[in-house]
């Protein structure tokens, strides 16, 4: 049933709107992104023993667009799926088929105006509120989203409220929310200026999720101020965030992040030197002093290996111990069409990491490295290939596990076709 309806939107969401594309405004847009991986390390330390693994994964997606007056319409659909997963003649398939994102947008006039539905929120650099599109299957949110927009200067506010309840009516009574790795209520407020030598923004998160020890809902406080500005051929910027409030547990929450940044162009290439802290808590500590980037695109920031973050923990006892990161960042022009991205990371553990009670393992987590050779064939087709490799520490053993000693790395590659399919806007 799903794929007839996928089936029958892709034959006849087009037919439709090109029927009125004298007065609207319609766009197909399709997307395909296979991704191989070679996994040697990757997330966590191997252990000498084991096996690398080596997996495709794509991404497909359709993108219909309409636009007529002062609304909008945007419908995303995808399926995520691993190469062979299923048998080639099979009536099951334990692929991704989902609604990526679908939401109408109206402008009240050009100022004013909401969006409402399934959408990816991507603000800033990613770091706290990001559309995830690294990972095949993206992130998006299910709320509304109020804007007004004027000059240089934006205000954004988006709340949601989720319950699991697969059909209507299936609920009656109460609004229990557990079994979901998801916030039950969320308010995001943001506001950005642009000025002529750079811009600024501040935000506020609310992350209400359930206990459920008591079905009480925790609320956790996020609050935001990060900016940039050149100064003379020097590009700085800045980040800083407090968590307050409570986690899922129940437990306070007192955690914060700061992020510096310069980057500054040479002959040869520009090159970024950047100080991330993030607090982390240790097994003595009693409250939660662990900053957690809720909703960012980490992959971007804290290594490509993901061994922070990114859907898995480190630390002891089951507490985040935080991550002090220094980074220089670079990226080799190779041409027209091609360049090469390297970065050398510093981690270390802002936590005590302990041997034993008494004792304390060195704060040095170890040093990655990151390539990425970039290539576009044209302007619809882009070819990535990427090398990352991890020279870990005992302490990161102790946050981790694994075998410092082992080979560590990852190698991936990958293809992106995104053609615009169909169109009834003229071509200037």
């Amino acid at each position: 049933m799903k794929r007839l309806f996928l089936l029958s939107a892709i034959l006849l969401v087009p037919l439709f709107f090109f029927s009125t594309a004298t007065i609207a405004q319609f766009t197909l847009t399709g997307e395909i992104r296979p991704r191989g991986e070679f996994r040697n390390g990757f997330k966590e330390l191997k252990s000498k023993d084991a096996d690398p693994a080596f997996f495709v994964e794509q991404r497909t997606r359709l993108y219909f667009d309409f636009t007529k007056d002062n609304i909008q319409l945007n419908v995303a659909l995808q399926d995520v799926r691993i190469w062979g997963s299923t048998d080639q003649i099979y009536k099951t398939d334990p692929s991704l088929d989902n609604v990526y994102e679908a939401w109408g947008k109206y402008a009240f006039d050009d100022k004013y105006g909401f969006k409402i539905g399934r959408q990816a929120l991507n603000y800033d650099n990613a770091r706290f509120m990001g559309n995830l599109d690294w990972a095949q299957q993206g992130r998006s949110h299910d709320a509304l989203l109020l804007t007004r927009e004027y000059n240089q200067s934006k205000l954004h506010l988006a709340v949601a409220y989720n319950q699991k309840v697969p059909f209507e009516p299936g609920k009656l009574y109460g609004t229990d929310y557990l079994g979901i790795n998801n916030y039950k209520s969320m308010i995001f407020a943001w506001w950005n200026k642009k000025c002529d030598n750079g811009e600024y923004s501040l935000l506020f998160h609310n992350d209400g999720r359930q206990v459920a020890a008591d079905t009480s809902t925790a609320y956790r406080q996020t609050y935001g101020a990060l900016g940039n500005i050149m100064l003379g051929g020097v590009k700085l910027d800045g980040e800083f965030y407090y968590q307050g409030g409570k986690n899922s547990a129940d437990t306070d929450v007192n955690a914060f992040m700061i992020a510096i940044h310069a980057m500054m162009k040479t002959d040869i290439t520009p090159i970024t030197f950047g100080f991330e802290y993030l607090s982390g808590t240790s097994t003595t500590d009693n409250t939660d002093k662990s900053f957690n980037p809720l909703y960012g695109t980490n992959h971007k920031f804290y290594g490509f290996m993901d061994y922070f973050y990114v859907g898995n923990n480190h630390g002891q006892g089951g507490k985040t111990s935080g991550l002090i990161d220094g980074h220089v960042k670079t990226n080799f022009s190779l041409g027209k069409k091609s360049n090469l991205a390297a970065n050398l990371h510093y981690f270390a553990s802002p936590a005590k990491i302990y041997k034993t009670p008494s004792e304390n393992f060195g704060s040095t987590l170890g040093t990655e490295v990151d390539f990425v050779y970039s290539l576009a064939l044209t302007k619809d087709v882009k070819f990535n290939l990427g090398y990352s490799h991890m020279f870990a520490t005992e302490t990161m053993e102790a946050v981790k596990g694994g075998d410092k000693s082992a080979l560590n790395n990852w190698v991936w590659a990958m293809v992106a076709f995104k053609p615009q399919l169909f169109s009834t806007a003229k071509e200037k």
